[in-house]
């Protein structure tokens, strides 16, 4: 429950230059039965970053050393389709990420994200094939996002605007879940419970 609240990320970004990368890619599903106290970030996009034997692929990005401690991933549309599991965002977050830019995400996907301290960012498809071409081509560069202002800046020094519900994004800048926002209300839920107490007894009465 929480997480780490967001304010401004600087740090190296990531390209993933592939559309519609489901759940089970960024977290495969046998993965599930395992608890997160044993850390999701080995989990990672499995099996596109490791062959058969283990092995690390040498051609996957994350896999790259110029990429080491990437806090941002750039990547293609419908990102985080397939299936409603949390765990595809707790193996991002897990893994150090605290961004992902796209041209768009799934619903549940965009929802659990901004949930759970992950900031989920909606750019323009050419603004982000530019962005990726950029990032593969200097591997290493980096990406600065600011919350408030609602503006990320490329590794050229180009910023692009945006959009995010004030709910969202009060949720990522206090590092709050929705169980957390609901705790918040139990003085005032306790307080209305000992007025309805006063004004009508009978209702809390037991049975005769």
């Amino acid at each position: 429950m929480g997480s780490q609240p967001f304010d401004r990320v600087d740090a190296i970004a990531a390209p993933l230059d592939q559309d519609n990368i489901d759940t089970d890619q960024i977290f495969p599903g046998r993965f599930l039965r395992k608890p997160r106290t044993m850390g999701y970030a080995g989990f990672l996009f499995h099996d596109l970053r490791f062959g058969e034997d283990g092995a690390p692929r040498p051609e996957f990005p994350l896999n790259l050393p110029a990429h080491d401690g990437a806090a941002v991933l750039v990547t293609g549309a419908n990102f985080g389709c397939g299936s409603s599991r949390e765990g595809a965002v707790w193996a991002l977050v897990d893994a150090g990420f605290r961004a992902v830019v796209a041209p768009s995400f799934s619903d549940i996907f965009y929802n659990n994200a901004s949930r759970n301290g992950l900031l989920p960012v909606r750019l323009p498809q050419d603004v982000v094939s530019g962005l990726r071409a950029q990032l593969a081509e200097r591997p290493g560069s980096r990406i600065a996002i600011d919350l408030d202002a609602q503006r990320v800046t490329g590794p050229g020094g180009e910023s692009w605007q945006f959009v995010i519900d004030s709910f969202r994004k009060e949720l990522l800048r206090r590092g709050l879940d929705t169980v957390d926002l609901t705790l918040e209300q139990v003085p005032a839920l306790e307080a209305y419970e000992a007025r309805a107490r006063q004004r009508t007894p009978w209702l809390f009465s037991p049975p005769a």
